[in-house]
């Protein structure tokens, strides 16, 4: 079965915990404890997050007043060949020598002509305060959104259309590697008035960014692997129920807010629609038992509606 694992940025580092080097690791181990029992007899994608580490590298390079920030697009492939290799040696240590990894830098292209450019909503970065933020929103032509009582840059999320490596991708598997790729939801590119390629300014949504990966290389299933079970209906009331299978319209309607499950939904729905295949949104201590259909939330459009998980 070939399987695209999508690890949200838990899997990373863990709500109020410091970005350490050390902290990300020892996640990165128990995310690979997890894949290691499904990698058997099956073709791998292993695709992450990677929020909190460029804004680590942003806040690093902001110490260096006489020198322009570096881009996002680079910033984005800096921590996909860093995630990577973490995610390389701690799977290496628990499969046999003979499985190969790959890590790819991986270009994704979006539309120029995308609304999301028009309306930037995706925040980066520090907080400043509302003079500071004013300061540098007029200096380097940012976009900028209140915070809480602060003030942070956003940026633009535009659709995913295109992996520019997926030839790569498929060949990898075909020859038996286990490929990571996608990190962060790519590094975000377009081409130019004159027809060049070159990086944008943007963040794509790591989870649709996931589905298309999936989509275009014909994956049996999507696990979109994150900190809870599955996805509830009334979560965190004393009425919340885990829904254990969900046609696409059934789960949709009931609403997901778009700062947590939304994206999560939206992509395994997508997926979903458009192969007639199956997402998984559950835990990533669950992926042994989401692969054999045991646990989390599957989407499927054979689904006939909704069936909630026994407490």
């Amino acid at each position: 079965m070939r399987i695209v694992i999508a690890l949200g940025g838990n899997a990373l580092l863990r709500r109020g915990e410091p970005m350490t080097a050390e902290n990300q690791r020892e996640n990165v181990r128990v995310a690979a404890e997890q894949i290691a029992k499904v990698t058997a007899g099956n073709e791998l994608v292993i695709a992450h997050g990677n929020g909190p580490q460029v804004g680590l590298l942003a806040l690093q390079g902001a110490a260096y007043a006489n020198v322009s920030p570096y881009p996002l697009d680079v910033l984005g492939a800096e921590t996909e060949g860093m995630i990577g290799y973490m995610i390389e040696q701690e799977l290496g240590n628990l499969l046999p020598f003979e499985v190969p990894f790959a890590t790819l830098l991986t270009q994704v292209e979006v539309d120029a002509r995308d609304p999301a450019f028009q309306n930037p909503t995706k925040p980066i970065g520090p907080v400043y305060s509302k003079e500071e933020a004013e300061r540098l929103a007029a200096e380097k032509g940012w976009n900028i959104a209140p915070d809480g009582d602060k003030f942070r840059r956003v940026v633009a999320s535009p659709r995913p259309k295109r992996i520019f490596e997926i030839r790569p991708i498929k060949w990898l598997l075909e020859h038996g590697s286990v490929v990571i790729c996608a990190g962060g939801g790519g590094i975000p590119t377009r081409y130019d008035a004159n027809g060049k390629l070159e990086g944008v300014e943007a963040v794509i949504d790591k989870d649709l960014c996931s589905a298309l990966l999936a989509e275009q290389l014909d994956a049996d299933l999507l696990v979109i692997a994150t900190d809870v079970a599955a996805t509830y209906v009334d979560w965190g009331k004393p009425t919340q129920r885990a829904i254990a299978q969900a046609h696409p319209d059934e789960l949709e309607r009931l609403g997901f807010a778009a700062g947590s499950m939304g994206p999560k939904v939206q992509a395994a729905c997508e997926f979903a629609r458009n192969t007639g295949k199956t997402a998984v949104v559950g835990a990533l201590a669950d992926i042994e038992a989401i692969v054999r259909g045991e646990a989390g939330t599957r989407i499927a459009t054979a689904s006939p509606g909704l069936a909630y998980r026994e407490a």
